[in-house]
């Protein structure tokens, strides 16, 4: 078969084999027909001793397809990825018991660095997905009648009511199994063929968040401590859910966390726990909303308050006047740039004046893959491959690109990295919020100040990253 073909393997096939068999026999399921087993193998080996094996194995008729050795690594580390935590031979499939598939499934997600991990039915299948670096990709697909035992399972380490089928319901694991020990967020959602549930992973350990490796340059760097190290006012990142916003202020805590000094939080949900600062988780349920929190934080001679998000204009309300009695009060918000915070706040209520009082940091933050160094390769640039009407900083001839290997299971991208624009608030941009005028890019330009397409472009220039990844960005140039 040409390389080039591209092959889908059904998901419901891939149980056939676990993923230590499937490396070790380079071998992949292609369909199950008459009891008879045809697998895509390399086509370097010996198909006779290969299939007696796999009968052995099996105890199945095996029929053999050779591929091109390139073609069925790609496959085996697109469809069986390998993780450093687990090493048993746990199938690919939904077990008898749905409280080992979902320890399996959790631990080997947290060990591929997931993000989420997204379990939904449809009408003629269920399937799992879990999210590597900001993208989605098939792990499972269940069978209907096992899919309920699952949920019932999350539903009970999650202490939901598994009666309820009919709300959105939402709840938190203390995850412990071999070894490992971290949170987890629980979302459930009835939709029209079952629940979909999806599972936050959070991590408890920030020993190893560090504002000097999140992406910051060296000036925006400055500039961000500057604002960070003040007394009073208002810091707010903004950016889209899954931008990284909440380890900048993890990171910025821990900068902050002195013993001559009180920081107290309140989080939704406490994604990390650090020692010597007061967390509290939100319960809207009972009551105990940001705004809510607030009230009582000031009663509780606080420092430093961190805001998980300012969400409405009673939180933004009650952030402002935190900010005004002397407390240095961080927070995030979703706008498109760091300038955009501004409009927010007054399209929230809060008058252009106070705003311009309080505000002393505004940032925006995006998250950008990085290209795997095992596989990236160069090639010749076109200016073409830009956003029309956007003009480059600087000239690029050549480019490098994504291509893919085991080491990053063929997507061409390994980790990612943070993007930022940093604006700090002096007097004369201050006056320009109270006079409510947000057309400041030349008071910007002057102090030097580098948007999140000039910092982005630049990542790109240096071979960090692709254009496609941020081409998105040069929208908003």
């Amino acid at each position: 078969m040409n390389l080039t073909e591209e092959i889908t393997l059904l998901t419901d096939n891939l149980h056939l084999l676990t993923k230590d068999q499937a490396w070790y026999y380079r071998v992949l399921p292609k369909n199950k027909v008459n009891g008879t087993f045809t697998f895509y193998c390399e086509d370097s080996v010996s198909l006779t001793d290969l299939s007696a094996e796999l009968e052995i194995l099996l105890g199945a008729t095996i029929k053999l397809e050779p591929l091109d050795a390139i073609q069925v690594a790609k496959l085996l580390s697109k469809y069986y990825l390998k993780d450093n935590a687990a090493q048993g031979s746990a199938q690919a499939h939904m077990t008898h018991n749905p409280d080992d598939f979902l320890h399996h499934l959790i631990s080997e997600a947290k060990s591929l660095k997931s993000s989420d991990i997204h379990i939904e039915s449809y009408e003629h299948k269920c399937r799992v997905r879990i999210r590597i670096d900001g993208m989605m990709v098939e792990r499972y697909q269940l069978k209907r009648e096992d899919y309920p035992a699952l949920i019932n399972k999350i539903k009970i380490h999650a202490n939901l009511d598994i009666a309820e089928k009919r709300l959105p319901q939402d709840g938190r694991i203390n995850f412990k199994h071999g070894g490992q020990q971290f949170d987890i967020r629980v979302s459930v959602l009835p939709t029209l063929y079952g629940e979909k549930v999806v599972l936050r992973l959070l991590n408890n350990d920030a020993t190893d968040i560090d504002l000097n490796s999140l992406g910051f340059s060296t000036f925006d760097l400055e500039n961000y401590l500057q604002g960070a190290k003040r007394p009073n006012g208002i810091l707010l990142i903004s950016g889209p859910t899954g931008s990284g916003k909440t380890t900048t202020l993890y990171a910025t805590l821990k900068l902050l966390n002195k013993e001559t000094r009180n920081v107290m939080t309140i989080e939704d949900p406490v994604e990390y726990t650090l020692e010597g600062i007061n967390q509290v988780q939100l319960k809207e349920s009972i009551g105990l909303g940001f705004a809510a929190a607030l009230r009582t934080f000031l009663r509780q001679d606080p420092d430093v308050i961190m805001i998980g998000e300012i969400r409405d204009t009673e939180t933004a309300n009650m952030a402002i006047r935190a900010a005004l009695t002397g407390h240095l009060v961080l927070s995030t918000i979703h706008t498109n740039s760091a300038w955009g915070t501004v409009s927010r706040l007054t399209d929230m209520g809060i008058p252009s004046f106070l705003v311009a009082s309080t505000l002393n940091t505004t940032v925006a933050q995006r998250l950008l893959r990085l290209l795997c160094p095992h596989c990236k390769e160069q090639k010749e640039f076109s200016d073409g491959l830009y956003p029309r009407q956007f003009k480059a900083y600087s000239k690029v001839h050549h480019h490098i690109t994504a291509k893919g290997c085991e080491q990053c299971y063929y997507t061409g991208y390994k980790g990612r990295k943070a993007v930022y624009e940093v604006i700090p608030v002096d007097q004369e941009l201050s006056l320009q919020i109270k006079n409510g005028n947000m057309y400041v890019n030349d008071l910007l330009n002057d102090r030097g100040i580098h948007t999140l397409a000039e910092n982005a472009f630049q990542l790109f220039s240096s071979g960090l990253t692709s254009i496609e990844e941020i081409y998105p960005l040069l929208f908003n140039y």
